[in-house]
């Protein structure tokens, strides 16, 4: 052996002696607890890992269990806000509110009147086609007058006629045999006017009959009587008017009297005028008149729409 070897073996010696050695029941006694303390921690270790395990359970299954986990008490509640205010149900600014005169918005609905057009000329499906029960196949076209003399009545203006026909037609009454004359006849006109003047055309042939109460006689010996009547609704306005007279001698029944109808009726720039003049001293007949100018204004309405 080395002399250097010997020297460290002698060194080691020298220290082993000069340390005591422990007693063997303290020995035990400290790896006792040295056990106990791994046990322990073991253990906590092992109930913090469940613990996080159950507390990220009800995190993740929150809306499946009753009651989320409070927050720590150190954690500032919700901060309650008021809620937004609602946009008003009021129209905008930019879009027109129609008002009343006092100034408060109107509820009422507006609503428009479609115009007709302005016809120009006068086709042939203008005029109305009689009732099979009526029809005599008489009818001619005409120039003749249009209204009957109202004293000195001179309308309208022949500057405000746009265009105008007229025909001549002859009808029977429904109960009338056949092969029987006609009970009556009517001149039946159409008249388009300038825009604005088929109104003043109406208007002044009311203030013509009211300025003409009586008339004549005429070229035949006869003195009519006229007077406005209850015109009804037809077209857009319409006037109606009779004209009446003794029956000539020999006529009729005595202290009875012939009468005519006149009926104009409006229908936008357009005038028709169905002047009943019957047919050998006959009487014209008010239900008749009246389903004839329904049949008339139809036509015409239908022909401007």
């Amino acid at each position: 052996m080395s002399p250097e070897l010997s020297d460290l073996y002698r060194s080691l010696t020298a220290t082993a002696d000069g340390q005591e050695l422990a007693h063997p029941e303290l020995v035990r006694r400290r790896a006792d607890r040295r056990a106990r303390v791994r046990v322990a921690g073991t253990a906590l270790a092992v109930a913090l890992l469940l613990g996080g395990v159950a507390a990220g359970g009800r995190l993740v299954f929150s809306a499946d269990g009753p009651t989320p986990l409070p927050p720590p008490a150190d954690t500032p509640g919700p901060v309650l806000t008021s809620p937004a205010p609602r946009p008003s149900a009021s129209p905008s600014a930019s879009t027109p509110v129609p008002s009343t005169p006092s100034g408060a918005p109107s509820t009422a609905p507006t609503s428009t009147v479609p115009t007709r057009r302005q016809p120009t000329s006068i086709p042939d499906r203008a005029f109305f086609v009689l009732a099979a029960a009526n029809r005599t196949g008489l009818e001619t076209a005409l120039a003749t007058p249009l209204l009957p003399t109202l004293c000195a009545a001179r309308f309208p203006s022949e500057s405000a006629v746009v265009q105008r026909r007229a025909r001549n037609l002859a009808y029977k009454l429904a109960s009338t045999p056949r092969g029987n004359v006609p009970d009556g006849s009517y001149m039946h006109s159409i008249t388009i006017y300038r825009p604005g003047r088929a109104d003043d055309v109406l208007r002044e042939l009311r203030q013509a009959v009211r300025d003409c109460p009586r008339q004549g006689p005429d070229e035949t010996g006869v003195t009519w009587r006229q007077r406005l009547l209850d015109p009804g609704e037809y077209g857009d306005e319409s006037v109606l008017f009779e004209m009446r007279a003794p029956y000539p001698e020999g006529m009729g029944e005595p202290g009875d009297d012939q009468v005519r109808l006149v009926r104009a009726v409006r229908i936008g720039d357009v005038v028709t005028v169905l002047w009943e003049q019957g047919w050998e001293n006959t009487t014209a007949e008010r239900a008749q008149v009246d389903a004839d100018s329904r049949r008339a204004v139809r036509a015409i309405e239908d022909w401007l729409d």
